[in-house]
C-alpha cells in the first residue's frame, strides 16, 4: 500500500501519510539503536549512492514529502543531487529542511559533540544561505530546528522578521520540538501565528505532547511527527515485550504497529519514517495496512514513560 496523500495544514503543501526523514543518511553516524549494523561501507561516495537509492524507493512507493537538515551532515546535498538528476513534476513534492545545528562530527561516528546548536539569526541566515545553495527552488518548508521555549528563539524579534521575510517570499516556515518543553513550545507557536507546521516527537513511549499537537492542529499547523519509533526502540530492536505481544497478535512487525499508533491520532498529518534501507522501509509502510482499534490502543497504553524518563533514555543513546 502506498501512502495516501495528505497536506501540511494552512500551507497546503503536498505531503503523505509517511514521509521520508534523512537523519540517518546524509551522514555515518546516528543514535538509532542498531544503526551501526544496517551496512558497513560509509564512505561519502556510498552513503551518496545508498541515500539515492532509499529517496528512488520511497518515490516509488508514493511517499512525496523529504525532510533534511543542516546538521545531517550531507543530506541536502545528497537530496539536492537526487532533486536535480530525477527531476520530480515541480509542486509535487515537498522539500523540508531545518536549521539551528551546525554538523561538527567531520564523517566520524565517534565525535563528542557531533553537532552545535545556535538559534540565532546570524546561523539562520547563514544555514538558510547554504541551505538554497544545495535544494535551491525545491525548498519547499523551512523550520527551526529543536526550538524550545528556554532558548529565547520564539521571543527573538530578529530571527522572528528573517521567518516572515522567508515566508512572505513564499516558503512556508515551522518549528521542530524536541525534549520535556514540547507542548508548552508548540502552544507558544500556535499563539504567534508565525509558523505554518510543527514537527514534534510523539509515539507510544512519549506521548505528552498529545494534547499541544490536537491544539496546533486545530489552530491549522501542519503536524509532522518525528521520532514515531523512538530511535528504534519501538522495533524489534527495541526489545520491548507488550509491543511485541500486540504485534504478533494484530500479525504485524513491531515497527509497523508503533507507526501505525502514530497515524491513528486525528491530528497527524505526516509521520517520518527514518528508514536506513528499503526493508526498513517496507516494514515501515505496512503501517498503513492495520486497522487501529481500541483492542490495540489498550494493549500499548501501558507502554508510556514519564517524559523526564524518556528524554533521559534517549539522550543516552549512542550514535553509532
Amino acid at each position: 500500500m502506498s501512502p495516501p496523500p495528505r497536506t501540511l495544514g494552512r500551507s497546503a503543501l503536498p505531503s503523505t501519510a509517511i514521509s521520508l526523514g534523512l537523519a540517518a543518511l546524509g551522514r555515518p553516524g546516528y543514535l538509532n539503536l542498531g544503526h551501526g549494523h544496517d551496512f558497513d561501507e560509509r564512505s561519502v561516495t556510498a552513503m551518496r549512492e545508498r541515500t539515492h537509492a532509499m529517496l528512488d524507493a520511497a518515490y516509488a512507493r508514493g511517499i512525496r514529502h523529504f525532510d533534511a537538515a543542516r546538521s545531517y551532515g550531507r543530506a541536502e546535498e545528497f537530496l539536492g543531487a537526487w532533486l536535480r538528476t530525477r527531476a520530480p513534476a515541480s509542486g509535487t513534492v515537498t522539500v523540508s529542511s531545518k536549521w539551528g545545528y551546525t554538523y561538527t562530527a567531520d564523517w566520524r561516528v565517534d565525535a563528542d559533540p557531533p553537532e552545535v546548536k545556535d538559534l540565532g539569526a546570524a546561523t539562520l541566515r547563514r544555514q538558510l544561505a547554504e541551505t538554497r545553495e544545495h535544494l535551491g527552488a525545491h525548498l519547499s518548508l523551512y523550520q527551526i530546528h529543536s526550538a524550545t521555549v528556554s532558548s529565547g528563539v520564539l521571543e527573538d524579534g530578529e530571527v522572528l522578521a528573517e521567518l516572515r521575510a522567508l515566508r512572505a517570499s513564499g516558503t512556508a516556515v515551522g518549528l521542530s520540538v524536541s525534549g520535556e518543553e514540547q507542548a508548552e513550545t508548540i502552544l507558544r507557536a500556535v499563539e504567534l501565528g508565525a509558523f505554518d507546521t510543527v514537527q514534534a516527537t510523539w509515539n507510544l513511549l512519549e506521548p505528552s505532547a498529545g494534547d499541544a499537537l490536537a491544539a496546533a492542529h486545530q489552530a491549522g499547523l501542519g503536524v509532522i511527527v518525528k521520532e514515531a519509533l523512538a530511535n528504534g526502540r519501538l522495533t524489534a530492536r527495541g526489545a520491548l515485550e507488550p509491543l511485541a505481544r500486540a504485534a504478533a497478535a494484530a500479525g504485524a512487525s513491531q515497527d509497523a504497529l508503533a507507526l501505525a499508533g502514530v497515524l491513528s491520532r486525528p491530528w497527524v498529518d505526516t509521520a517520518l519514517s527514518g528508514a536506513s534501507t528499503p526493508a526498513q522501509l517496507e516494514s515501515n509502510l505496512a503501517a498503513l495496512s492495520i486497522t487501529w482499534d481500541d483492542a490495540l490502543e489498550a494493549a500499548v497504553s501501558g507502554l508510556a514513560e514519564p517524559p523526564e524518563r524518556y528524554w533521559e533514555i534517549r539522550s543516552s543513546l549512542p550514535w553509532t
